[in-house]
Order: C-alpha cells, then structure tokens, then sequence
C-alpha cells in the first residue's frame, strides 16, 4: 500500500518550519490579492494562519471571533477590507515581514 500524505498537511509543516516558504506564502496571498484573485488569496491565507498564527492566536490579534476568521478564509468567504487588512497585518507581524508596493508600468 502507498502512503501519502495530505496536501495541506505538507504545506502547514513547511510554513511552520521554513520562514522563506511562509514569507513567499505570504507574498503569494498578497500578489493574487492584488492580481484580483481574492478566493485565491484567502486560501493561501488560510493554509498559512493555520501555519504560523493558529485562528485562535489571530482571533486575540484581530479583535474578531475565531469562528468568524474561519468563515472569512474559506472557499466562499467574503471577508471585508477592514478584516483582510487586519489578518494580513497579523501574519504579516508574525513573519516579521514589512510589505512594499511598486507600481509597475503595463505593457
């Protein structure tokens, strides 16, 4: 019999033991954000709070009902600008990550 092991699973144990790969999770959720992929966005963002924060840590973080977290990160969350800056700003704290934005030109 093969044994495999859960996707997520794997991504969870790496963000947790590699900072580069959760700061590029991080970088990743943020990109797709603004590239207008917000249900992409929220997933990895899910994938890596579970990783690095844990709902209920982000909860105290936020000031926001764990519950209501879980609900704003799923497949069909709707999660306002307010919400999804605060959890960006937390795991973004968490990482020790500082965001920069540069406008790129179209061509």
């Amino acid at each position: 019999m093969v044994l495999t092991r859960d996707f997520k699973e794997t991504v969870k144990e790496r963000a947790a033991r590699d900072p580069a790969f959760a700061k590029a999770m991080l970088d990743e959720a943020a990109t797709a954000f603004l590239n207008g992929e917000p249900h992409v966005a929220r997933l990895i963002l899910r994938d890596l709070v579970n990783a690095s924060v844990s709902f209920e840590e982000l909860a105290t973080e936020t000031n926001r009902p764990s519950k209501s977290l879980h609900r704003m990160l799923s497949e069909k969350g709707n999660p306002s600008m307010d919400n999804l800056a605060a959890i960006f700003d937390a795991v973004r704290k968490r990482l020790g990550v500082v965001f920069e934005a540069h406008a790129v030109e179209a061509a």
